[in-house]
């Protein structure tokens, strides 16, 4: 960390009108801490608890490529079974333990080529991208086969279609029949119309058993948990010039299915209407939404009167229900066992007593932690949980008949939790008196009243997304503020997760006043004493690049400089052609309006530093190199482009050893008068 002025320190003093004091600067996390593999991830436990998967750091390869393990729960004491390494082309970067014996392995490859509009990318000439496919082991790991796929040539299609079918994989895991030992349901891509069809499928003999035929507009809704019969299925129905209505039909008891019409939404309201189970005893449906209140509730539905029950089965008056956590196990099946809530992060409250005392004295054992049960067997004598702070990467436990428990491992065992300081969750007041949620983080040792601080905003990508305390898996937080940076991470309008009101807010103000609410957040951290006035800071990636990116050429502003990772900065240009979700595209597409940054370069006051990944075909190079070659005859400006990194995790080490070091060297010596 960079040495305060005595000039600097006076200023602290007299903000404050407090006596105060330099805190003892943390010991900087170096780059490797991030860069590195993680040692293990991904871990599940197969439903008859006899069986681990995960992914960790391959052997021998200093946590540079990433393994498939597998492991005996039986005798644990001996670790993996079989560690297969990813290839030299395909990594493993998830995996899932199945019935039958069998896992799910998801591996990632770079691409460099025609996709002629297959996926994300060019849809003419070459693309620079990565490409992810599904595959299907054993515990011995000896082969793999590409999940649930059918291979066999098609007369009538095209060549470019089938290249393309190759390419992107034509199949994936959709509901896995907990009480079926051999079968699950996939969607499985029509050759000839490039919609999914879905299928019960045997892991075992590779049968498939057609349960629905999807269309443009037509997707399944809710399979039956026991038996994956098809109860529900939505409709996109177009209603108006770039309007649709999700409507839901229901089977009946004659086996048609029919609207209903307290489920039909318009999708310009976005109120969430999702179904997320059955009450085995009434047929009542368990129904996530927000259309009786501005959170998401959980209730019940009736599909014989077609109406609502007039309470909630689950609310919360501040934060919406994420989802109802179902029984999933002979013993519990399709039970209601608790229910989760979206807060700071997401919490399940167990309502079901032996989930919930499990739940309870796993939290007493390990105080100031999150714990998270992510499977167990049906006598629960097997329980494969997860714990993670702020300051401590995710590890992952088995509790063994309910006594002993084994560490499987971290994710990070290196990081020295006393070198990432303390993690707050705020509000702050924008200036038109939005209440604006907020995670602060602070560096180790800091307390009120010490010398004020360095600070970045940090705000989130999306912009139709929200942060969660916690671990930063990103590793950018507690890499700054073990270098003495203060973190906030404003959860401005245009945040989902905070109500439809706070997420509606946000539609056509990029760079407006969703801008205003990081600006805010800068103001606020000066007058609570945690930041210099003349020490701030915006760093932000993908849409948090955007708001840097409007941040350097609004004034006047807060800021000594912006940092842009992966950032839109021409609105225009992007209009609606992100995401290949043609829905996606329309909904959020009508909202990306406001302050575009490439028609407002003229005005630009900040030094900024702006990078990308030369794979990214989410936010592509263009956006960033084209606001820096307008503006660096303005302002101080670099421009960085990252070898073989795409827009989203999981990022190479040497992607890690080029950014991190670069950001840090810019807002040192080059953020405003002297860096910061």
């Amino acid at each position: 960390m960079k040495a305060l002025s005595l000039a600097k320190v006076a200023l602290a003093i007299a903000t404050t009108a407090a006596v105060a004091t330099l805190h003892a600067a943390p010991t900087p996390l170096a780059t490797e801490n991030f860069a590195k593999i993680p040692a293990i991830q991904s871990m599940s436990m197969s439903s008859d608890g006899k069986r681990l998967v995960a992914i960790v750091a391959s052997p021998g390869s200093d946590y540079k490529e990433t393994a498939l393990a597998n492991w005996d729960v039986d005798n644990l004491a001996a670790g993996p079974t079989a560690i297969t390494p990813s290839g030299d082309r395909m990594k493993f970067i998830a995996a899932n333990a199945l019935k039958a014996g069998k896992t799910l392995v998801i591996g990632r490859q770079e691409f460099t080529g025609a996709l002629a509009g297959c996926g994300e990318g060019n849809s003419t000439g070459s693309t620079k991208t990565f490409l992810m496919k599904a595959y299907l082991t054993d515990p011995a790991q000896t082969t793999f086969s590409e999940a649930f796929a059918d291979n066999t040539r098609k007369i009538g299609i095209s060549e470019q279609t089938q290249r393309c079918l190759e390419l992107t994989g034509t199949a994936s895991l959709v509901h896995s029949l907990p009480l079926d030992p051999d079968r699950v349901i996939i969607a499985q891509i029509n050759q000839s119309t490039l919609s999914s069809n879905y299928y019960r499928y045997n892991l075992k003999t590779g049968q498939t058993e057609l349960l629905f035929r999807g269309g443009a507009r037509s997707s399944p809704g809710l399979f039956h948990p026991r038996d994956g019969e098809l109860l529900t299925r939505d409709l996109l129905e177009p209603t108006g010039p770039n309007e649709y209505e999700q409507q839901t039909l229901i089977k009946g008891p004659d086996g048609q299915f029919v609207k209903h019409d307290p489920l039909t939404v318009k999708l310009s309201t976005r109120v969430s209407m999702n179904i997320a189970g059955i009450d085995d005893a009434t047929g009542k449906l368990y129904v996530l939404t927000d259309k009786f209140s501005d959170q998401v509730e959980a209730r019940l539905y009736d599909p014989a009167t077609q109406q609502f029950d007039k309470e909630p089965l689950a609310a919360h008056p501040q934060y919406p229900i994420g989802g109802l956590v179902l029984g999933t196990r002979s013993s519990n099946f399709n039970q209601v066992l608790g229910f989760s809530v979206v807060g700071p992060r997401p919490e399940v409250v167990y309502i079901d007593p032996q989930m919930k005392a499990l739940h309870d004295s796993l939290k007493l054992a390990y105080p100031e932690q999150h714990v998270s049960i992510t499977g167990y067997n049906d006598d629960l004598s097997r329980v494969l949980f997860t714990t993670d702070s702020a300051s401590q990467p995710t590890a992952f436990y088995m509790l063994m008949d309910r006594k002993s428990v084994t560490p499987l491992g971290s994710e990070r065992p290196w990081i020295d939790s006393k070198q990432v300081g303390e993690q707050r969750w705020v509000t702050y007041t924008a200036r038109d008196g939005r209440s604006i949620p907020a995670i602060l983080d602070l560096p180790a040792g800091w307390k009120q009243g010490d010398a004020a601080l360095p600070a970045l905003v940090h705000p989130h990508g999306g912009p139709w997304a929200r942060d969660y305390t916690g671990w930063d898996r990103s590793g950018w937080v507690p890499f700054f503020t073990s270098r003495g940076y203060a973190v906030i991470r404003p959860q401005y309008r245009g945040s989902m997760g905070f109500g439809r009101d706070h997420w509606i807010a946000g539609d056509k103000q990029w760079g407006l006043t969703m801008q205003d609410d990081n600006d805010d957040a800068a103001a606020w951290l000066v007058s609570q004493g945690i930041a210099a006035k003349d020490r701030l800071a915006i760093f932000g990636y993908s849409y948090g690049g955007f708001a840097a990116a409007a941040a350097s050429v609004r004034s006047p502003s807060p800021f000594q400089c912006a940092i842009a990772g992966a950032p839109v900065t021409d609105l225009a240009r992007i209009g609606m052609s992100w995401s290949e979700n043609r829905i996606q595209r329309i909904l959020q597409g009508q909202t990306v309006t406001g302050m575009d940054p490439m028609r407002n370069t003229d005005k630009a006051t900040l030094p900024i530093l702006l990078y990308v990944g030369d794979r990214d075909v989410r936010t592509p190079a263009s956006h960033a190199r084209n606001f820096y070659n307008a503006v660096k005859g303005k302002v101080p400006a670099k421009f960085e482009l990252i070898a073989d990194m795409p827009h989203s995790m999981p990022w190479y080490p040497s992607h890690y050893q080029a950014t991190l070091p670069l950001m840090e060297s810019f807002l040192r010596d080059e953020c405003g008068p002297g860096g910061i």
